[in-house]
């Protein structure tokens, strides 16, 4: 039974992540901004008694992370994986009417919160077994693949996402922690929109293999959850 936090667990694919370790029997924290009044932790908590908990983190708010490690430890002394799964996508930017506060915000929860969450949860990784980080990043980060003026917000966030798990890896792999970016396809979720051609449940289980072979080899990098590397 593995230790398991994901954060954005509210909806899509960080809810059916939530829901596929929960169904294999592990034991999972699902980080979500506004708990109350949604009935389906209630339902998943009596079908999986004593291995939900739910927790309460707005990862725009960076200065909270600590405060959250230490409540974290009120029902664990240690994480095997970590999920850095919540994300923003700002709708219908267009080159000379991107707005500040959109870019800023985007950056803060796309690429800022990942590592500093995983540096204020470093030491509850470093006691799981085996442990792990993966930051759920995007194709649309890929620099050398863009070829047009779309989603700016979204795309730098996620390349800077990229760099923070390049450079995170260096530190974790000394204390025994992987650590990876990975693009999930294009998931017909609230972001990803009916056209994505991806079902969030086909998406998590890719995600779900790529994790249990993640490897040295792969820390650091940025995948495909069938295992390519991406380009930077």
């Amino acid at each position: 039974m593995q230790r398991i936090l994901v954060t954005g667990a509210a909806r899509g694919i960080g809810f059916e992540f939530v829901r596929c370790f929960l169904a294999r029997g592990d034991r999972v924290f699902a980080a979500v901004r506004k708990p109350a009044g949604d009935a389906r932790w209630a339902e998943l908590a009596g079908i999986y008694s004593g291995r939900l908990t739910v927790l309460t983190l707005d990862v725009s708010q960076l200065d909270s992370f600590v405060a959250f490690a230490d409540s974290l430890s009120d029902h664990t002394d240690a994480l095997d994986l970590l999920i850095n799964n919540a994300g923003l996508l700002p709708s219908g930017e267009r080159f000379g009417s991107v707005e500040p506060l959109d870019l800023e915000q985007t950056f803060r929860v796309n690429a800022a919160a990942p590592l500093l969450l995983t540096q204020a949860l470093t030491s509850a990784l470093a006691r799981g077994l085996q442990p792990k980080v993966l930051n759920l990043s995007s194709e649309l980060a890929s620099i050398a693949q863009r070829k047009a003026f779309s989603t700016p917000s979204y795309c730098i966030s996620k390349a800077a996402l990229n760099m923070a798990t390049r450079l995170m890896a260096f530190e974790l792999e000394q204390r025994g922690i992987g650590c990876a970016a990975v693009h999930p396809g294009w998931v017909k979720t609230d972001m990803g929109g009916a056209n994505a051609p991806l079902a969030v449940e086909d998406s998590v289980r890719a995600l779900i293999e790529f994790i249990e072979r993640l490897a040295p080899e792969h820390y650091g990098g940025f995948f495909a959850s069938d295992g390519r590397r991406l380009p930077w």
